[in-house]
């Protein structure tokens, strides 16, 4: 595997390595030109690139995606079931993917198990190899808005729902991706607003971190971070441009697959930074991957940044043989 990768990384040009960084939102035009332009890493699926079709016109936009890009690319679209499945709104599948909660009171365990085989072999009929799940995050307030999308048990509970859903996507060869880091808890929505989350880190270790453990001890290929500010390890800025929230992960959760921060369009980072400086600080604080729809001033100002010293070569490299590494172990790059 490393042979491959290496031999792909040669290939590329700074430009190549830099685009290979971007999980961008399918643009409303030009779907092909950018990623012959941008060499984007992946292209993430929203409602607007599955409205008003079919299976075969969704398959058929995944593969003309892929017949452009020199590098094959990660194809994602979020389906977490229930109130977040881009698949299931535009009825793309039927019967819906539910959600977690819903599952486990019909079927328990098996239930989850049975839905990610079914998710395998429909993400396969359509060319996806990312369903940006499970969420790790641990929720027990029904009231609070992350609760509906996650199993909706304590820390024990929630570890176990995660280890369980990492294995089995292993088997179906899914990626991987656990969420939100360091974990919502009962928050607030960083989609509408800048949150900051004040609990102690003693609290988060005991609570909070334990599904990210479970996911990490079970192979979890990549771990999105949230925008929250998370004051207990950083009070200055969200988590998803935070050295500190990035060294923890590492460090002290010993993790070394991708990491990847949440959408860069979301309030909790927008109303904090602009987008082209926060994609430079996600990749100084230790991100591999941006998840943005910015893309076409993102890129152009992180290649400025590389020829400055502001962002080193030797760390767009590392990020770059991980995400490559996780291409490999999907299949996409032979």
């Amino acid at each position: 595997m490393k042979e491959t990768v290496d031999k792909t990384m040669n290939a590329m040009t700074l430009e190549e390595k830099v685009g290979q960084l971007f999980m961008a939102r399918v643009p409303e035009q030009n779907q092909v030109a950018d990623i012959q332009n941008y060499h984007l890493g992946g292209y993430l699926l929203f409602d607007r690139d599955m409205e008003g079709k079919g299976q075969a016109e969704v398959k058929q936009a995944i593969t003309s995606y892929q017949e452009a890009s020199k590098t094959p690319m990660f194809i994602g679209s979020d389906e977490e079931g229930g109130t977040v499945s881009r698949l299931s709104r535009n009825q793309i599948v039927s019967p819906p993917f539910q959600s977690p909660q819903a599952l486990y009171q019909k079927n328990g365990w098996d239930g989850i198990k049975q839905d990610i085989d079914r998710k395998a072999q429909v993400f396969g009929e359509l060319g996806i190899q990312l369903g940006m799940f499970p969420d790790a995050d641990v929720s027990t307030d029904p009231q609070s808005f992350i609760y509906d999308r996650t199993i909706g048990m304590d820390a024990a509970g929630t570890s176990h729902y995660v280890k369980l859903s990492v294995e089995e996507m292993k088997k179906q060869k899914l990626g991987s991706t656990i969420k939100h880091f360091p974990g919502y808890g009962n928050n607030r929505d960083s989609h509408v607003e800048i949150v900051t989350d004040n609990r102690s880190l003693d609290e988060l270790r005991r609570n909070d971190f334990l599904p990210f453990e479970a996911g990490i001890k079970a192979g979890v290929d990549s771990i999105m971070v949230s925008h929250n500010i998370v004051s207990a390890i950083d009070g200055q800025r969200p988590a998803s441009i935070s050295k500190p929230v990035h060294d923890l992960i590492r460090n002290e959760l010993g993790f070394k697959g991708v990491i990847m921060t949440d959408d860069m369009d979301m309030a909790g980072l927008a109303d904090f930074i602009s987008q082209e400086e926060a994609g430079l600080q996600a990749l100084q604080a230790g991100n591999d991957m941006i998840l943005s729809s910015s893309y076409s001033s993102q890129i152009p100002y992180i290649l400025e940044a590389i020829k400055n010293g502001q962002y080193s070569e030797e760390q767009l490299n590392q990020s770059v043989e991980r995400l490559l590494t996780w291409k490999v172990e999907l299949g996409l790059i032979k």
